[in-house]
């Protein structure tokens, strides 16, 4: 595993972590909240577990393998739920999960 890896994986949670704060924050603006609760849940959930991995791998934990796969499953969760609604907030969140998702499939299988 190079450093490039792992600051390519590091960069893609953060990346993931702020479209999920954006979306959360902007789904608790929009009219319609009872249809966003999963989409508002899992994009906050996802974004502490995307800074959670981030933190590990800055670390070096011994445990990054696991992490990163627990990032990989909430990661696809969220794009899951978010690639089900229309709001732009939500189509960037989804793809900034799928890009995080797919990093983190790597370094989980690496670490």
């Amino acid at each position: 595993m190079t450093q490039q890896q792992y600051q390519q994986c590091i960069d893609a949670c953060l990346e993931c972590m702020n479209a999920c704060n954006v979306c959360y924050i902007s789904s608790l603006k929009e009219y319609d909240l009872a249809m966003l609760r999963d989409c508002i849940r899992l994009s906050r959930e996802c974004a502490e577990i995307c800074a959670f991995a981030a933190q590990a791998m800055t670390r070096g934990s011994d445990f990054v393998g696991e992490i990163c796969e627990l990032c990989l499953k909430a990661c696809e969760a969220c794009a899951a739920e978010c690639g089900k609604h229309g709001h732009d907030h939500c189509q960037e969140c989804a793809e900034a999960c799928r890009k995080c998702a797919e990093a983190c499939r790597i370094m989980a299988a690496v670490a």
